[in-house]
């Protein structure tokens, strides 16, 4: 009737697309594995600092 969208009544903006975070880590013995250091810590990390690495070690 008034020319509004369900859409302005309730506020919603377009959502925007985020881009994929940078890694942070890479894996020694194979630099092709990486992690941004969110969420859960890969098997390769874990192992890393079971072996007494750091996680200064492991950044690129």
């Amino acid at each position: 009737e008034r020319g509004l969208s369900p859409a302005d009544l309730a506020g919603l903006a377009v959502k925007r697309t985020r881009k994929p975070a940078a890694p942070k880590y890479a894996n020694p013995a194979d630099p092709s594995q990486t992690w941004t250091g969110r969420g859960r810590r890969p098997r390769w990390v874990d192992a890393a600092l079971a072996s007494g690495k750091s996680l200064d070690d492991l950044s690129i």
